[in-house]
């Protein structure tokens, strides 16, 4: 089941700046920050855009072409998503290791191998500069026991504390060994590469990451059980009505109830700052995978058409970027 809305956004996963005869700076389509810098492109068109939606992967395909009478080289640039890296913050994280997503990217069906651009944030205050003189990882992912801070002294720890770098969980100084000291920074990251759009040619780009899927053990979505409205934020978030609160309420009480029980995944595709290349995109697919015929899943869309047992797809005509998109899959027991 899916329920829609009368709007869809347009959808992007990467962004496009054109370069310059002074230079070019990094481009990506949501960071926004850290020397990251977005700009509009007037001559390169997107033709085609396919993206393949589900709780296990994201793939885009898309065909750009530029309209100038010139070739244009640019940079194009991915964005991660904003990553909280203390050991307290639960996120999904698909892998422990900077490209926590497993970002891969071909144009033209050829892989290409994109830099990785990572920068640390405290109250949107640029630290990096001191993680790295302090010796520290930008990318501390699954430290759970800690910073190595062996090499540190008290007074440098202190003024990482100070900073709002680290966090000590104790008193620094005292016997019986250090406290723990955790990373606190908010890390930015963005994949980047520089593209060649000959003129007049179509550019095929293809790019798939495993999504950082949220979720929860039971079924918010339908309050404390009596709840026959939808809760403005799911209504808001995710187009649920009553309908799909009803169906939700007729799987999950086919379970046993003291055993596993249906519960709720989110996934968000970030588009709304993407629409900087020339015009609107031609043709946009969208094609949403629930995973089992027993999930359910609910979004935001537009003349939206069941394509299969798990399938949905979305085809639309000629639009411009304005919204993220947003995904609940209500999943069963062992799917």
């Amino acid at each position: 089941m899916v329920r829609v809305s009368r709007y869809i956004a347009g959808l992007t996963g990467f962004a496009l700046v054109a370069v310059t005869p002074a230079g070019a700076n990094d481009s990506t389509a949501e960071i926004g920050a850290g020397g990251i810098v977005l700009a509009q492109n007037y001559s390169v068109e997107m033709q085609s855009e396919v993206l393949y939606i589900s709780m296990d992967e994201v793939r885009v395909d898309y065909v750009f072409r530029n309209r100038s009478e010139r070739d244009v080289e640019t940079l194009v640039a991915f964005p991660m998503p904003d990553m909280d890296v203390s050991p307290y913050y639960e996120v999904a994280i698909p892998n422990l290791d900077d490209n926590f997503l497993g970002f891969t990217v071909t144009v033209d069906g050829q892989s290409i191998q994109p830099e990785l651009q990572q920068r640390a944030y405290v109250a949107g205050v640029d630290v990096t500069d001191k993680v790295l003189a302090a010796g520290l990882p930008l990318a501390p992912i699954g430290d759970y026991d800690g910073l190595d801070v062996s090499h540190l002294s008290d007074a440098q720890i202190e003024d990482l504390q100070a900073w709002g770098i680290v966090t000590v969980q104790g008193d620094l100084g005292k016997a019986g060994g250090r406290p723990q000291v955790d990373a606190t920074w908010t890390l930015k990251s963005a994949y980047w590469w520089r593209m060649n759009f000959p003129a007049g040619v179509d550019v095929a780009v293809e790019h798939s990451y495993t999504p950082a899927v949220g979720g929860a053990a039971g079924l918010f979505v339908l309050g404390d059980g009596t709840r026959t409205e939808p809760h403005p934020y799911y209504a808001d978030k995710f187009c649920v009505d009553k309908g799909f609160m009803s169906a939700v309420r007729k799987r999950d009480g086919t379970t046993d109830s003291d055993g596993p029980r249906y519960s709720e995944r989110w996934l968000s595709y970030v588009l709304s700052s993407g629409a900087n290349w020339a015009g609107p995109i031609g043709t946009f697919k969208l094609i949403v995978d629930k995973g089992s015929t027993e999930n359910l899943v609910s979004f935001c869309g537009e003349r939206v058409t069941k394509t299969g047992p798990t399938t949905f797809e979305m085809d639309l005509n000629g639009f411009l970027p304005e919204k993220d998109l947003d995904f609940l899959f209500i999943v069963a027991p062992e799917s």
